[in-house]
């Protein structure tokens, strides 16, 4: 096993507030690890101390190697990331854009370096036009283009298909596997729970901790949590009315269907008890999902934001 990132304990706070608290995470090479949390839980701010733009203000470990204190240039020249917002120059071409990040990087055979990298991400039809005319599907592949022209070793990626029709997420996220499949080590911020099961392994922080880790599948196992569908007419109708029962973590309408999990099986079922009865609907014990997980664990979760509730 070859690890591409260990690191361990890291702390990075903002005056009084500790944005991330104790933070550990050991990632093997050519692996796609998940980030998910709720907004303002430290997740970019992780991602930043990993790949060098932040120091830490407590822990350390290494990352492609190198430590992550004291080397963090290094670091930096063998990563590549794609922030929340495009951040190229919309008034150049996609050609432009990509010669420029390479002349940045100091690339050699730069022609062909463009010239393979419009290929592989379909750019190559589009690259005399402007990157401000684009639609957020292409300026997504754009800027993921940019990112891998200098060939990293990880990647970085922060919410990168916020906005992005189905189409063009999923052949995002088959280039990304092409990538790890070449050993690449890809960590991904992201809300979508599809996304999230795209992911060879998951880490879900809530307000700077490390809440959960591994698979999708270790993670719905070792949740300790148990779920029922209710599903024929009305079915639906009952989320609003189950919410706030005892017992009860999460109830939501899926279509025409319910959905009701909690962490104990007796509350669970006393709490949809009044509305078995009910000839027209149908109950059934089911397995609990990552979106059931995420929720309990950030009802779970402790604030750190200034003036929360402890």
């Amino acid at each position: 096993m070859t690890l591409a990132i260990d690191v361990h304990d890291l702390v990075k706070r903002y005056g009084k507030r500790t944005v991330v608290d104790r933070f550990s995470l050991a990632v093997e090479r050519g692996r796609i690890c998940g980030f998910l949390g709720p907004n303002g839980s430290g997740k970019t701010t992780t991602l930043r101390m990993i790949c060098g733009l932040l120091t830490p203000d407590a822990g350390g470990g290494t990352c492609l190697g190198h430590d992550l204190v004291h080397d963090r240039e290094a670091i930096k020249r063998l990563t590549g990331y794609m922030t929340q917002r495009f951040g190229l120059y919309e008034d150049l071409t996609i050609r432009e854009n990509l010669e420029f990040v390479g002349r940045v990087y100091g690339l050699d055979r730069l022609k062909a370096r463009v010239d393979q990298s419009l290929e592989q991400l379909g750019l190559t039809t589009r690259q005399s036009q402007l990157a401000g005319s684009l639609s957020g599907g292409w300026k997504q592949r754009l800027a993921l283009a940019a990112c891998v022209l200098h060939e990293p070793k990880l990647l970085l990626l922060d919410e990168p298909t916020a906005g992005v029709d189905p189409k063009a997420r999923r052949a995002f996220w088959d280039e990304i596997h092409t990538y790890a499949a070449e050993g690449m080590t890809v960590l991904v911020s992201t809300h979508y729970m599809d996304e999230a099961e795209r992911c060879h392994e998951i880490a879900y922080i809530a307000y700077g901790e490390l809440m959960a880790r591994g698979t999708a599948e270790d993670i719905i196992r070792q949740s300790g949590l148990f779920a029922y569908i209710a599903t024929g007419p009305g079915a639906d109708r009952l989320a609003l009315k189950l919410r706030d029962e005892p017992g009860v973590t999460a109830a939501a309408a899926f279509g025409t269907t319910l959905h009701v999990c909690g962490p104990d099986r007796v509350d669970l079922k006393h709490a949809i008890e009044p509305f078995r009865s009910d000839p027209n609907l149908v109950w059934q014990e089911a397995e609990p999902t990552l979106e059931d997980i995420f929720i309990h664990l950030m009802g779970q979760a402790r604030d750190n934001a200034p003036g929360a509730k402890a």
